[in-house]
């Protein structure tokens, strides 16, 4: 919440019990989703409304609810539609205004509950709520792709998404694929691993092996994404540092309604040629400040691994700048 909130009252008219229940959602999940998106906070009595927040969130909110309870007389809503409407106001602006201070997400997984670490780690989780494209860039061990399956995960459990995919380019980093043993699957599901151990830890091995199966889950290298169109999915693009500046656009436009992506990366571990530019490095210098589309940038301080892993990026970093200045 911001530190100059408002409030507006108001009453949503004509009463209606059914349309109300409608609007708000079981659970009044409606209203939570709206609250995460906007950064406001919403309370009724009834039919009666008060929003608190930044004035224009609070405004934004205000005439969104309206519109919505008007719908709710014709329509059936769930997240999906509220979602579609959210998409559809333009509201990404609001959510960027100075002294905005993004609201806490808490994300029910098998494991417990999820929440940011830190700053940045609050701002990257309310950012993959409020956006429909998000980058998170930074060094190992800062939660970056854990963080983006455990709303994945929230997402399918929620029924915002019907299936999830996890995608990896597979580059060799100093193997050759074709040296590898087994069959294609087999050669590239090493690269793979560590989006299995997040869904393991969110789902159980076993419930992993049956979404799995019915290809609600599917893990997958980036090459397989190109011809297609994801609606109604949440898709996560791992080590995205690694993609060519064609394969980033391939992917980005892939994306369909409905359908969240989060792009991860580590600028400091590109395994590409060295003549060829990252994928991920040149998406930051085209789309940063393209509305609909969050960056989080991670930094040593953010790591939540083992103390020295800290220290290690932190003694690279040093030397990698030390190198560019000589």
């Amino acid at each position: 919440m911001t530190k100059h909130a408002v409030h507006r009252d108001f009453v949503l008219e004509p009463e209606d019990n059914e349309r109300l229940a409608n609007l708000a959602g079981p659970f009044d999940e409606h209203l939570r989703q709206m609250e995460l998106r906007l950064g406001v906070e919403i309370a009724n009595r009834g039919h009666v409304f008060r929003v608190s927040g930044e004035a224009k969130a609070a405004a934004a909110a205000e005439k969104l609810l309206r519109k919505l309870y008007e719908d709710a007389a014709t329509e059936t809503l769930d997240p999906h539609r509220i979602h579609t409407h959210l998409g559809s106001a333009h509201l990404e602006r609001i959510t960027g205004e100075d002294g905005f201070e993004p609201q806490e997400v808490a994300i029910k997984v098998k494991r417990g509950t999820v929440r940011g670490r830190g700053a940045n780690q609050a701002k990257y989780l309310h950012a993959i709520t409020t956006h429909d494209i998000n980058f998170g860039i930074g060094p190992a061990g800062t939660g970056k792709t854990f963080l983006a399956v455990a709303s994945a995960v929230e997402a399918l459990n929620e029924s915002r998404v019907q299936r999830l995919l996890l995608v990896r380019p597979a580059v060799e980093a100093g193997e050759k694929l074709g040296f590898l043993p087994g069959d294609l699957s087999q050669k590239v599901d090493p690269y793979l691993r560590p989006l299995y151990d997040a869904l393991y830890e969110m789902l159980g091995v076993e419930k992993v092996a049956k979404l799995l199966e019915r290809n609600v889950i599917e893990i997958a290298p980036l090459a397989y994404m190109r011809g297609r169109t994801l609606n109604d999915a949440y898709v996560i693009l791992d080590e995205a540092q690694n993609t060519s500046i064609e394969q980033m656009k391939m992917f980005l436009t892939r994306i369909g309604f409905g359908s969240t992506a989060v792009i991860t990366g580590d600028l400091s571990q590109v395994d590409l040629p060295k003549h060829q530019k990252s994928g991920l490095r040149d998406a930051i210098d085209v789309l940063r400040g393209v509305e609909g589309i969050s960056f989080t940038f991670f930094t040593a301080h953010d790591v939540v691994r083992h103390p020295l892993v800290a220290r290690i990026v932190r003694a690279y970093d040093a030397r990698d700048g030390k190198e560019s200045q000589e």
